[in-house]
């Protein structure tokens, strides 16, 4: 056990990780997970100041995660048996059940959507917890099978290298009352990529430790499946180390583009606090970098301002890449879901990047949830897993690959093969039985058994609130995955926004400020309050700004008349307090709108009452009332660059 003990050891500190952090395991009870039971509670126990005496005799800051899918039958009996086994190892366990709200997945589909059901429920156990840190079991088999998978599909070097050894994973959704908090996700790391599956089975012998067999892990349904059946047959060593030599080959690659990508973007990508981007195409030179690298740093950029997690392919990415290659930029294009134009002032060499906010193209993505609180134990939690990836990272970059030991950059994804036997990492025999494995799979994807019919969608886990887009008080909403936006009502006006409204003969006695107007566009008193409703910015509300800031201040006018933004006419009487502070407000804002982009404004979230009139424009602090208080933050939910990734 000792080799296996050290090289776990080397990998925990390359990962940044010291006995005392808190961590949790996803544990299935298979011979993979079992045997990095053994490994971290043998690892952690042999750190100093471990305690187990006051916590039962079991691991301290140790959490398995086992999740009963509830997929057949006999699950929720093994998952207790495994509990049990890990229990008696000193590591707490927890069962979590899976819900499907959308009934069972279909077979076709049932792996894919088992796999995003459970790292949802991990992220979910790992908050609750305040973990910062999960370990998964994926090995070095398992990284054969995914080449060769991502082979038969015609993947690139970039898909070639595998699962990371490290990444942050971040959540789709905010669960109701949960805190918000900067987004540090979760560092998933896999400790165990270089042991083999003969290595899992020798460490749950060596731990004396039994484990259970998946029985869909033998159905030649999934494609992992059958490629892991076929690999087995593959007995002789050779075969194998090549195997592993060339998606070592691509792991360097894959670290290198990221590497040249994370630069660009450092030094390149302006990230305002609206929501969009700004590229410099000057300091960017895209002339003077390899098309693969270039492609890696659009498809970070455009991945955080539409908030997506899939990556920008085929003739979007085509479409980008000769879009960025001219200079200067005049004129504009969509894709991915993101708007590209000239920044305006900048004679085509800075690229202004928005979320394209069509409803048609994009979606309206909304999500409501409680208040939240800070909490100190949120604070540490996130401090913790700061540390760990500052000190990976200052390990990782002793190992930054030099440009002469990375082979596949220019190197078109059906050549990489040959141009690994041409550089002698793998032979001949090798490059043939690889070749024919890919062959055997991309046949069998292509055939009508695996056909899946057009009626059948894709089976996924998105948790979106398909209500209504009425914002209570107090409620918090998430808005296209990059705003989050709250309101009230106050009891008077705040003493910095008097100066404003002197000018507009206001009354500012004590009575006035606790006064709440029952007439204005916001609609409220103490027994009814009209809930906003929250949409895209459009033309016509900065035209209403503009038009209700020419309010006219001589005493002879009586009422004033304005055009909501649907086009209707109201007349409000000028002696409302709310129509004199929305005109000021709807000046400042003006101004400060002049600063936007056009393009970007249209992401911008505002609220609207149920006429369709402004109630506020949060991003310019537009309010239609002074009783009215609104706060909107960018906090996108994935950060640029998707967070730290390593393939050492």
């Amino acid at each position: 056990m000792s080799k296996y003990t050290e090289a776990f050891s080397r990998r925990m500190a390359m990962a940044g990780l010291k006995p005392h952090h808190r961590i949790a395991l996803g544990v299935s009870g298979g011979p993979d997970s079992m045997a990095l039971c053994v490994l971290t509670a043998g690892w952690k126990t042999a750190g100093a100041n471990v305690v187990t005496s006051e916590n039962g005799g079991l691991i301290d800051g140790l959490l398995a995660i086992i999740v009963d899918h509830g997929l057949r039958a006999e699950s929720k009996e093994e998952a207790n048996v495994v509990s049990h086994r890990v229990s008696k190892m000193g590591i707490r366990c927890e069962i979590s059940c899976c819900d499907w709200p959308s009934g069972r997945p279909k077979k076709g589909h049932l792996q894919e959507a088992a796999r995003e059901m459970r790292y949802q429920i991990f992220q979910e156990v790992c908050a609750q917890h305040q973990i910062g840190v999960l370990l998964i079991a994926h090995h070095a088999d398992d990284q054969a099978e995914l080449f060769i998978l991502r082979l038969s599909r015609n993947s690139g070097v970039l898909g070639l290298a595998g699962m990371p050894f490290t990444s942050q994973i971040f959540p789709t959704y905010t669960r109701s009352n949960q805190e918000v908090q900067v987004n540090h996700g979760i560092l998933l790391v896999r400790p165990l990529l270089e042991f083999s599956k003969e290595d899992m089975y020798k460490i749950c012998q060596g731990g004396s430790k039994d484990w259970v067999e998946d029985p869909t892990n033998q159905s030649p349904l999934y494609a992992r499946n059958r490629i892991r059946m076929v690999l087995n047959n593959f007995s002789y060593s050779k075969f194998k180390f090549e195997l592993q030599a060339i998606i070592s080959a691509c792991r360097i690659t894959r670290t290198y583009v990221d590497q040249i990508g994370y630069s660009l973007i450092c030094n390149a990508v302006i990230i305002k606090d609206h929501g969009y981007a700004v590229i410099d195409l000057q300091i960017l030179c895209p002339l003077k970098i390899e098309d693969i690298c270039l492609m890696k740093f659009l498809s970070l950029v455009l991945q955080f301002v539409s908030q997506r997690k899939r990556q920008v392919r085929g003739s979007a990415m085509k479409l980008l890449m000769d879009y960025i290659r001219r200079f200067p930029c005049k004129n504009s294009i969509t894709a991915a879901g993101c708007y590209l134009c000239p920044d305006p002032g900048s004679r085509g060499s800075r690229v202004l990047v928005c979320c394209f906010s069509d409803d048609c193209a994009l979606p309206l993505k909304m999500e409501f949830f409680g208040s939240h609180s800070y909490g100190q134990e949120v604070h540490c939690a996130a401090n913790e897993l700061e540390k760990i990836i500052e000190d990976e990272n200052s390990y990782a970059n002793h190992l930054v690959p030099d440009a002469s030991d990375v082979h596949f950059l220019d190197v078109e994804h059906n050549l990489i093969l040959t141009e690994a036997k041409r550089l002698n990492i793998i032979s001949e025999p090798t490059y043939n039985s690889i070749l024919a494995l890919q062959k055997q799979e991309t046949t069998y994807f292509r055939s009508k058994t695996e056909t899946i019919s057009d009626s059948e969608s894709k089976h996924g886990v998105e948790i979106v609130t398909p209500f209504s887009k009425l914002l209570n008080p107090g409620q918090f909403c998430y808005f296209m995955d990059r705003f989050i936006l709250t309101w009230n009502l106050k009891n008077k006006i705040d003493e910095d926004e008097y100066p404003g409204l002197v000018d507009y003969e206001m009354d500012l006695s004590e009575e006035a400020r606790r006064f709440c107007c029952t007439y204005c566009v916001a609609g409220h008193n103490k027994i009814h309050i009209k809930l906003p409703e929250v949409r895209h910015m459009i033309e016509s509300d900065w035209l209403y700004l503009a038009e209700l800031s020419k309010y006219p201040l001589s005493k002879n006018f009586p009422h004033y008349e304005v055009k909501s933004v649907n086009g209707t006419k109201q007349i409000m009487d000028r002696t409302f307090p709310c129509l004199h502070y929305a005109s000021v407000s709807a000046k400042q804002a003006l101004r400060k709108l002049k600063s936007i982009p056009v393009a970007a404004r249209r992401s911008l979230p505002v609220l609207v009452n149920e006429q369709g009139q402004l109630q506020s424009i949060p991003s310019v602090n537009f309010k239609h009332c002074p009783f009215l208080m609104v706060h909107m933050e960018f906090k996108p939910k994935i950060p640029l660059g998707g967070g730290h990734t390593s393939f050492v």
